[in-house]
């Protein structure tokens, strides 16, 4: 039997006064995604528990069927086993985004989506800078997307479970003081965030940026410190074979802790702009290899609609979810017998407020031996109106692989 889940970040959400009192999911025109719920059942999980920030790292934590309140250690260990750093005991890894900050305000959760070469030039001054020594190592990743590790060499790090530091994304547009790190460890963080924004200052890169109208990057921001989880395998956990296809360094780091393999997709951005058959197309061909049981397409495009609150984006991206890897996707499947197909975002994530939510997520999981439950559309509405709940998230896993 063959496997696939679709994850469209974020998508979950509230009816828009601008959609005619729809939510995204009710106004776009998604025939393949109603199909699966009219073909299966629909449900709602709760991906985030309550005590737990809301993001990606816990809400796909859950949907890959391991409780966050278990494993979850931070957000920026998941991405450090993205791009293969290895984290020893006493080590912490440190989400370190690009960020664009005026009159005290973030306006930019991202620098404007910096350019990924440039990214890697500001954190190659960081690391040349009194930024960076023995303990304090700078890793580029993706456009804004960043780490810092500090190495403990033998020494005690300065941060424990009540360091406190806040997601850039989740303050756009407010007030950053009252947002800095807090708590053991933060003065030290504080300190470095601070730094950075003499160096960027007079950055080529960011002058240029300046000179052309765009944004630069005015300083980093610390956020998601963690160490090292210890995770069983996906094989050990559900006896399937897995692979990730994502543009996203986060699944990627999960993915690789779980034992899954990584597939690279050309085009695959993590934003709007992300090629979404190239993914639909990776996905059919990672589940025809037979060491692959199971499958994972992760799109970021709906979650990044949210962060800048457009609607109109926000739909469009579901719609091309649908049409070019959920409709050929589910198609293929059929061909092949035996299969299972579930769709779920790993949390909400409000247009109103342009940041992630706890709270409900709708899934809609077809394929042999689900039974029909009777829905037709795959909406947060008619979830909501189900009798079939998973208010811990990581049990919606081994119901879709055994139920």
């Amino acid at each position: 039997m063959k496997f696939a889940l679709v994850i469209p970040d974020g998508v979950a959400d509230e009816p828009q006064a601008c959609l005619g009192g729809r939510t995204p999911l009710q106004a776009a025109d998604i025939p393949h995604m109603d199909r699966v719920a009219a073909l299966g059942a629909v449900g709602r999980t709760n991906n985030v528990p309550n005590s737990l920030p809301s993001g990606s790292d816990v809400g796909t934590m859950s949907l890959f069927g391991y409780s966050p309140l278990r494993y979850h250690t931070g957000r920026a260990p998941l991405e450090a086993a993205a791009q293969g750093i290895e984290l020893n005991p006493g080590d912490w890894a440190i989400r370190c985004n690009l960020v664009t900050i005026g009159d005290d305000r973030m306006l930019s959760f991202t620098a404007g989506q910096y350019p990924t070469e440039s990214a890697r030039e500001l954190l190659q001054q960081l690391q040349r800078s009194q930024c960076g020594d023995a303990h304090w190592k700078f890793h580029a990743g993706v456009s804004y997307r960043n780490l810092l590790i500090y190495r403990a060499q033998g020494t005690v790090a300065p941060f424990t479970s009540q360091t406190q530091t806040v997601p850039p994304h989740d303050i756009t547009d407010q007030i950053i003081t009252p947002f800095l790190p807090a708590g053991p460890g933060s003065e030290e963080l504080r300190s470095l965030m601070e730094q950075s924004r003499g160096l960027f200052a007079a950055a080529p890169a960011n002058l240029q940026r300046q000179a052309a109208g765009q944004q630069p990057a005015s300083q980093i921001w610390l956020w998601g410190q963690g160490q090292r989880p210890a995770f069983p395998t996906f094989e050990q956990q559900y006896g399937l074979r897995g692979a990730v296809i994502t543009a996203v360094d986060l699944l990627r780091g999960i993915g690789r802790l779980l034992g899954w393999q990584v597939i690279e997709v050309p085009g695959a951005t993590g934003y709007l702009d992300t090629d979404y058959a190239a993914k639909g197309a990776a996905a059919i061909r990672t589940l025809s290899n037979p060491d692959v049981d199971f499958v994972v397409v992760h799109v970021e495009a709906t979650d990044e609609a949210s962060h800048e609150g457009h609607a109109d984006e926000k739909v469009r991206a579901v719609e091309q979810i649908d049409r070019h890897i959920v409709g050929p996707l589910h198609a293929w499947l059929r061909q092949q017998g035996d299969y299972r197909l579930l769709i779920c975002p790993d949390h909400p994530t409000f247009l109103r407020t342009r940041t992630h939510s706890h709270g409900d997520c709708p899934f809609a999981m077809c394929g042999t031996g689900i039974a029909a439950s009777g829905v037709r559309e795959y909406s947060e509405i008619s979830s909501a109106e189900s009798s079939i709940a998973f208010p811990d998230g990581w049990d919606l896993m081994g119901h879709f692989v055994h139920p």
